[in-house]
């Protein structure tokens, strides 16, 4: 079925949705198809397709597949695999909390949204137009100005996704700890940290972090608490 576009307001940008970009979305996350509510399957798809639209970026899959624009990258995936591995870790986690748990209690859709967009803020720190600006000047705006949680909340909210989602996406990580997280947050947090913790654990991420001339800070996938 065809879609209409969407026109949208992100970062300046006036930016015009259409299938072509819907279909690059679902193709590097085609987790968003678990999600049953067809609206906020098609909200997902375009805070993506917007969010990506609005960067220097061509891709989910171009940006430095690392937790944070400094610390170190995977040897091997992508910055979508990242995503898509934290959604299906979150969901079996879920799943395997509700078998044990007579009244356990989670809105699956939420979780599955919420995860897929918990690292879109990344499209701002990640962007290299944006890194070198910050490496020129540091004082000026920051580095980075904004970190993903952030940005992340802020596109999450501009593109009319829930709240439960945008709370997701700018308290999954460090930020979290200020706050109480929701149950389906909870859950995405100890699936993103696990992902980054066993991995570095495993020697799977590089030694050497060239991106950009080099901006390793020692760290795995989290800020330093």
């Amino acid at each position: 079925m065809t879609e209409t576009s969407r026109r949208v307001e992100l970062n300046g940008k006036s930016i015009t949705i259409d299938d072509a970009m819907r279909e690059a979305i679902r193709a590097e996350l085609p987790e968003i198809d678990w999600i049953d509510d067809a609206k906020l399957r098609g909200d997902v798809t375009d805070a993506w397709a917007a969010a990506v639209a609005s960067s220097n970026l061509e891709s989910v899959t171009a940006m430095k597949p690392s937790g944070n624009y400094d610390s170190r990258p995977l040897k091997h995936g992508s910055q979508a695999d990242h995503i898509r591995s934290v959604t299906r870790l979150a969901i079996k986690i879920a799943e395997e909390m509700d078998q044990l748990m007579p009244d356990f209690r989670y809105d699956r859709d939420l979780l599955i949204a919420g995860c897929l967009c918990h690292d879109i803020g990344k499209v701002w720190e990640f962007d290299p137009v944006n890194v070198e600006r910050w490496k020129a000047d540091p004082r000026r705006a920051g580095m980075p100005s904004i970190r993903h949680p952030a940005y992340g909340a802020h596109i999450c909210l501009t593109m009319g996704l829930p709240e439960a989602v945008a709370h997701m996406a700018a308290a999954h990580s460090g930020e979290g700890e200020l706050l109480v997280r929701s149950l389906e947050n909870t859950i995405l947090h100890w699936a993103d940290y696990t992902f980054w913790r066993v991995l570095e654990a495993g020697g799977q991420l590089v030694d050497d972090d060239t991106w950009l001339g080099g901006l390793t800070s020692g760290r795995a996938g989290q800020p330093i608490k």
